[in-house]
């Protein structure tokens, strides 16, 4: 063999070992394709998703379902360059950066920590929102989730403290708490009332300058809603907020005559608000192909979502706008009766 064929040989051997190399090689990437669903007026390991006592409840039938998006990659397991190529030619998978799901120096942990609570938070909106849909009466607490250390709060405030009212005033929300304290000037002190192991306290806090110049006290606080009887959520290993419209649909489902689906498979997705409005979710393409391949054929879509998912809506899955619960409950029974309007998306 010639100087000249050994050369090119070699180089080729080269190009090719390097090409291997290269194909899995970990890239800062993450493939989101489509999820499991699950039907909230059904059964998950043998478990109702939505168990509820002390109240009657009716027959359902056909599905409700909430829809996810699986991912791949992450920074502690990242995907190698073939995966991240084979994500790029499938149209039911998005391959996105890194750093828009995970933030840059955030714990894998940390976030999957922050997706439990969400979708926690997300189930207590879901009760209430469905409760207001449904006209039952339920009250609402403000409670210390935890206190800053070093600041005015700490040891003052306690976790669990339910707060009553602030300076006088009832503590109707969070926002409302959270007002009360900025009304103040630094320095000033601020009269808690607050619940601590069934005892009535009155707990004065002074309060100090928050970086922006805002006066803060330094206290982390959560809305806890009590409500008259029992409505329990199981999903298992499903995290994040975006099932809050389909934990709704399915309380009040159960908790009504008659079967709101008419037996027909619904899925949907959407934050919902203890008030009923239905907010924005990510991965609506990949969640739209999970809706279809579990036999769908409606999609409850939330308005700011409707442009997007109007470009990649599966064949033969009807989009239905969701602007609020109400809206949703009206729209399902319009779908059912063939009577009423049914809000579609439209093209933004």
């Amino acid at each position: 063999m010639s100087r000249r064929a050994l050369t090119l040989l070699l180089a080729g051997f080269l190009v090719l070992a390097l090409g291997v190399v290269g194909a899995f090689s970990p890239v800062p990437y993450v493939v989101l394709s489509p999820g499991p669903t699950e039907n909230t007026i059904g059964e998950v390991d043998k478990k109702p998703v939505i168990s509820i006592k002390g109240r009657e409840t009716y027959p359902t039938s056909g599905a409700l379902s909430l829809v996810t998006v699986a991912y791949q990659g992450g920074p502690a397991a990242q995907i190698d360059l073939l995966t991240a190529l084979r994500g790029w030619i499938d149209p039911t998978v998005a391959v996105v950066p890194q750093e828009t799901i995970f933030a840059p120096n955030r714990d894998p942990k940390e976030v999957e920590e922050e997706n439990t609570v969400e979708m926690t938070n997300s189930q207590d909106s879901a009760r209430a929102a469905a409760l207001s849909e449904l006209k039952i009466p339920f009250s609402m607490v403000v409670t210390v989730v935890s206190t800053e250390k070093g600041r005015p709060a700490d040891g003052k405030l306690l976790k669990g403290d339910e707060i009553n009212a602030v300076d006088g005033k009832p503590a109707k929300d969070v926002d409302v708490v959270g007002d009360a304290v900025k009304a103040h000037k630094p320095g000033d002190n601020v009269a808690f009332s607050v619940t601590r192991g069934g005892q009535k306290l009155d707990v004065t806090v002074p309060t100090v300058a928050g970086p922006k110049g805002q006066t803060l006290v330094g206290v982390v606080m959560q809305a806890k809603y009590k409500f008259p009887f029992d409505v329990d959520i199981n999903v298992g290993d499903v995290g994040g907020p975006s099932a809050g419209l389909m934990f709704s649909l399915g309380i009040v489902d159960k908790l009504t005559p008659g079967e709101i689906t008419g037996g027909k498979r619904i899925a949907g997705t959407g934050t919902i608000q203890p008030t009923g409005e239905v907010g924005a979710i990510g991965g609506i393409a990949q969640k739209m192909v999970g809706a279809k391949d579990s036999g769908a054929t409606v999609f409850l879509t939330p308005a700011d979502n409707c442009a997007e998912a109007m470009q990649a809506v599966p064949e033969g899955l009807r989009l239905v706008r969701a602007d609020t619960l109400h809206d949703a409950v009206l729209a399902l029974d319009a779908l059912r009766t063939g009577k009423g309007n049914v809000p579609a998306c439209e093209a933004g």
